[in-house]
């Protein structure tokens, strides 16, 4: 996204804040659409696909538009598909289907405090006190999510696919700090550009590993259980396509238009609220007192963590605020579940 302070565009709040309440409510519930679709008999894998190939279809418009990216970008646009899309989705469906979808999620959220860690100890740049803090906060936080005391009383690999869809935001916002400001006075580029490459690059890679000619369609026909509930199959793929891909995309990338990124990451970590209760009360995914307050202090850690790291160089992207400054900015649009 084009740096604020050459930004002709006027941050209008009230819409901006309404938008970025839709697309956290919107991000939130594709874990809960997607999980009795998984328990129906889809796989993970299977869903992903249908999820990025059906939002692909309905961008394919926008990726005309803006077809001199390929060209421009190829090496961003390779990276958003690959981590932040294909990367991300995949880990976090197929964790989803091994533990609940409220601590997937809020493993996912330890992102912005892994950035720091890739910047302290391998770029080696100076953090604050206060983003050392969010760490901190955010690892304590996962410990009480997972109850460590306890052995671990969810999945362990489910676990590790959760921290690997992090990982895989970690990857993209490195990749963003080399790649998307270019050095050819282009700028940023556009982000809905971006999104539209790179949901089909995620959809050509996700084909040839979801195998979707496996996949059992009757599935589709069918209905799905959530909870005690029959709900169609079809209506939750179309919510996870229209609604938790297409329209959370589109309006995280107004919102962050109209407001500040800072303000705009903020309303974005209720996508993480949202998850949890809508999973506690659709799908009877209910989390004890110690891990509801784990999840406060992840997403209290992140927003420290994402929002408190020193800004000495306009040409330092990362060093500028990680994932919500200069090009990893496009990350508040592709943090997807």
């Amino acid at each position: 996204m084009p740096d604020p302070r050459a930004s002709t565009v006027t941050p209008r709040p009230s819409g901006g804040i309404s938008l970025a309440l839709l697309s956290a409510f919107a991000f939130g519930g594709s874990g809960v659409a997607a999980k009795p679709l998984i328990e129906a008999g889809l796989d993970p894998l299977h869903v992903t696909w249908l999820r990025v190939a059906g939002a692909a279809l309905v961008l394919l418009p926008l990726a005309w538009r803006h077809r001199g990216l390929l060209r421009e970008r190829p090496a961003l646009l390779a990276g958003f598909g690959l981590l932040a899309v294909a990367g991300v989705q995949a880990c976090y469906f197929a964790a989803i289907s091994r533990i609940p979808v409220g601590v997937a999620l809020l493993i996912e959220y330890l992102a912005p405090a892994l950035v720091l860690g890739w910047v302290r100890f391998v770029q080696r740049r100076p953090v604050t006190r206060a983003a050392g803090l969010g760490v901190v906060l955010a690892v304590v936080g996962l410990a009480c999510v997972v109850e460590v005391w306890s052995g671990l009383g969810f999945d362990a690999v489910g676990l590790l696919l959760a921290l690997g869809a992090a990982c895989c935001q970690v990857g993209y916002f490195v990749l963003s700090d080399h790649g998307g400001q270019g050095g050819d006075g282009r700028g940023t580029p556009d982000p809905v550009g971006v999104i539209a490459y790179g949901l089909l690059i995620g959809a050509v890679v996700m084909t040839g590993v979801a195998r979707p000619w496996t996949m059992d369609w009757q599935v589709l026909g069918d209905v799905a259980l959530m909870r005690d509930t029959q709900v169609p199959a079809p209506v939750l793929l179309a919510w996870i396509v229209l609604v938790a891909t297409v329209t959370a995309y589109l309006t995280g990338i107004v919102s962050v238009r109209r407001l500040s990124p800072q303000v705009a990451g903020v309303v974005a970590c209720l996508e993480a609220v949202v998850a949890t209760g809508l999973a506690w009360v659709l799908l009877g995914e209910k989390l004890a007192l110690v891990q509801l307050l784990g999840g406060a202090l992840v997403l209290a850690g992140a927003l420290t963590a994402q929002r408190s790291t020193p800004a000495p160089a306009a040409a330092d992207p990362v060093a500028r605020g990680g994932p919500d400054h200069g090009a990893p900015r496009l990350s508040e649009d592709a943090r997807l579940p």
